[in-house]
């Protein structure tokens, strides 16, 4: 099926009930590397029960859900939209805390489609996804937008302009830059978060799709460059980041050396992340604002 147009925004999911308990928390925080040195206190203290604290990226896995989700029309003889997930690509991530997550609890989310952006035939299409997770009181406790990069499905119609515009990192020496070296099997670990997709894991799967090898999770990188912030900026205060996103680039191969390179305006930190034996760059546009 195509995508319809104006109908894609009218899309959404069935509520869903979204469940994690500590342990997920402490997988996560293992899967971006915390506790590579089991005597650092300061990094323990995301991957250990005592005093426990979530990594606000955190969001994006515990969610569980990278891609479009069941949608369902809005009204009788709604038209549902598709999309070739053969040729979907991870664009965009973006994670908003409306309140620092807790270590574990019971939460609702419903995610709908937002915007839909065409890039011409042959050219793909964005598609922009927001997922809001809410307390039992039925406030808002997180908002997650990721935009869809689906090359196969350009030509619907749909508006050419007007998709979300990146952030602009300055044009200045970076404040600070930080290296983070990957684990050959980094992704072994981080698929257990629930990202199965064999891509990151099978070899013959990883050649089929023109790697040498497994690549790493998009938000595997997304996770390292909030974890960048937590050490370089804030002292490992997760209650102060209110919102972070990035814009993918380039996958990372696991192994690879990630060094991010920072800056500090104010309340606001903007970021980009390099492979840095290969001189590819992963990560652009980011940003990551702060509590004041």
């Amino acid at each position: 099926m195509p995508i319809y147009y104006p109908g894609i925004l009218e899309e959404k999911s069935a509520p869903k009930t979204l469940t994690y308990v500590e342990k997920d928390v402490m997988l996560y925080a293992l899967g971006i590397g915390f506790g590579d040195d089991p005597m650092n206190d300061t990094e323990l203290a995301f991957v250990y029960e005592k005093d426990l604290k979530v990594v606000p990226s955190a969001a994006t896995v515990l969610h569980a859900s990278v891609g479009r989700p069941q949608m369902a029309g809005s009204r009788a003889g709604h038209r549902l939209s598709s999309i070739d997930y053969t040729k979907l690509v991870h664009g965009e991530q973006k994670t908003e805390l409306h309140r620092p997550l807790p270590t574990s609890g019971s939460f609702t989310t419903v995610t709908r489609t937002i915007g839909a952006f065409d890039k011409g035939a042959g050219k793909g299409a964005l598609i922009v996804n927001e997922t809001i997770w809410t307390d039992a009181a039925g406030e808002k406790v997180a908002t997650l937008t990721g935009t869809l990069f689906a090359r196969g499905d350009g030509g619907f119609g749909g508006p050419t302009e007007g998709a979300p515009q990146p952030h602009a990192v300055p044009d200045r020496t970076p404040d600070n830059t930080v290296e983070f070296t990957t684990r050959p099997g980094q992704a072994l670990l981080y698929r257990l978060n629930g990202d199965r997709n064999p891509l990151h894991s099978d070899p013959e799967v990883a050649r089929r799709a023109g790697f040498d090898r497994p690549i790493l999770h998009g938000l595997c990188t997304y996770g390292i460059t909030c974890r960048a912030v937590l050490q370089e900026i804030i002292d490992y205060d997760p209650t102060r980041i209110l919102s972070h996103q990035v814009r993918f680039s380039s996958p990372v191969l696991p192994g690879d050396t990630i060094a991010v390179d920072l800056w500090r305006d104010g309340n606001v930190v903007s970021f980009e992340a390099r492979a840095k034996e290969r001189g590819v760059t992963v990560v652009k546009n980011g940003k990551t604002v702060l509590k004041s």
